[in-house]
């Protein structure tokens, strides 16, 4: 989780990401810093985030977001 909790960090600083909570529901980070995340889990993780997982529920915390990554890794 200290992969996901470092390219959040990028995007903004100054939030304790390993709290956060609403990370993408209470507009923490923007659409712009949205996009740039996925890229960033994609190229870290190796893995394609699929349509099926663009909701705001798998990117609200960085435990949603690593149970996500593990789901896809699964697959």
């Amino acid at each position: 989780m200290d992969k996901i909790i470092a390219i959040l960090s990028g995007l903004k600083s100054g939030v304790d990401f390993a709290t956060a909570e609403g990370i993408v529901t209470n507009k923490i980070i923007d659409s712009i810093d949205i996009a740039t995340m996925i890229s960033s889990i994609e190229e870290e993780f190796d893995i394609e985030i699929g349509m099926e997982y663009m909701e705001n529920k798998n990117f609200d915390t960085v435990a949603a977001i690593w149970n996500m990554i593990q789901e896809i890794e699964e697959e």
